[in-house]
């Protein structure tokens, strides 16, 4: 097997969207993709199949392999390459800053002088910090491309910026410019539980107060850091979630039956009230997790099955048709009748 099936977000696997996405620039600089996906034992028919997974530690190798074999640590998504190298001098810019603050100002600045296309700004908004990336001119890549890119971005800027300080630092909202994604369903656990898409530009947000936070690392711990980032901030599922990842399992793990937080919270042995202390800590609540899976769940069964609507939604725990439909308009713009009708005829389209 060249690809795991199991639970969807869970830390073991990365959905093929994100796959897709780093894959994205290669043909602009002669790269072939199969032969990448043969070397990281990646099956290059998963690129076909929306729904489907591969292991963290092949995607991790898929990244390394394109940095090297591109000398590129931007996977030739922009409209000039930043060098191998360009990630420690990001690190060693940001490293002597005494606040995160500073620090983020300070890796804002290094990513102006290297990247043409998205520009990064640190704003106050309220009691609220963003980080803010706009496009300053279209990038050379398509859409899959344009976002992973600022998935990628994202997620450097934010794995810095929490090694930097040592402290986890969940983001409380994060809103996208594109739609969203056929991978959107793990944003929660790759990003923040709440995301909004189709913005003008992205924005990061999260506590204001963290930007006094002190910057904790020294020489030494950058060069043991160094060993396996930035892949290792980039690739996989935030660690500050590891409690958000059990309680979805258990609550996928249980259905048809649909457990409330009491039983979740008997099975994790701890309090209810701990329970949701916790799962607060890493900015997400058990109301956030099982809508989330709730999601996912729904388009997956609407596009890969011939399930009838009532049973998806009863499956789901909805009391009727009609809620079962506000929440899916909510969540995708339409309803589910809807969504499985526009994924039929895309996937009748020829190519």
């Amino acid at each position: 097997m060249t690809h795991s099936r199991k639970l969807s977000g869970s830390p073991s696997t990365v959905a093929i969207g994100f796959v897709t996405g780093i894959l994205s620039g290669i043909s602009r600089a002669g790269l072939d993709a199969n032969s990448l996906l043969e070397h990281a034992e990646i099956a290059s028919h998963l690129l076909n199949d929306r729904h489907a997974r591969v292991p963290v530690a092949r995607y991790a190798t898929l990244y390394r392999l394109i940095n090297e074999s591109l000398d590129d640590e931007g996977f030739a998504l922009f409209s000039r390459p930043l060098r191998r190298g360009s990630f420690e001098f990001l690190c060693r810019a940001a490293l002597s800053a005494a606040t995160l603050e500073q620090a983020l100002e300070r890796i804002a600045r290094f990513l102006h002088i290297v990247l043409d296309d998205l520009d990064v700004e640190i704003r106050h908004s309220g009691r609220a910090a963003v980080i803010v990336i706009s496009e300053e001119q279209a990038l050379p890549v398509g859409a899959a491309g344009r976002v992973f890119a600022y998935e990628w971005l994202l997620r450097m800027i934010h794995g810095l910026a929490a090694w930097l300080v040592a402290h986890p630092l969940p983001l409380d909202e994060v809103s996208f410019p594109y739609p969203p994604p056929l991978h959107s369903a793990d944003y929660e656990l790759v990003f923040a539980p709440r995301h909004t898409f189709d913005a003008p530009h992205l924005e990061a947000r999260f506590p204001g107060e963290w930007l006094a936070l002190p910057v904790r690392r020294d020489e030494a711990a950058l060069r043991a850091f160094l060993v396996d980032a930035p892949a290792s901030i980039t690739t996989l599922y935030r660690r500050d979630r590891a409690l958000s990842l059990r309680v979805r399992e258990h609550l996928r793990a249980a259905l048809p039956e649909h457990l409330g937080l009491p039983a979740v919270a008997r099975r994790l042995f701890v309090s209810p009230r701990t329970l949701h202390r916790r799962l607060e800590d890493e900015g997400t609540s058990f109301r956030a997790i099982k809508d989330a899976l709730r999601r996912e769940l729904a388009t997956e069964w609407l596009s890969k099955t011939t399930r009838p609507l009532g049973r998806i939604g009863a499956d789901l725990g909805f009391a009727d048709a009609a809620a079962f439909y506000r929440a899916f308009s909510g969540w995708t713009g339409s309803g589910p009748r809807e969504y499985r009708k526009r994924f039929s005829q895309q996937a009748a389209q020829p190519g």
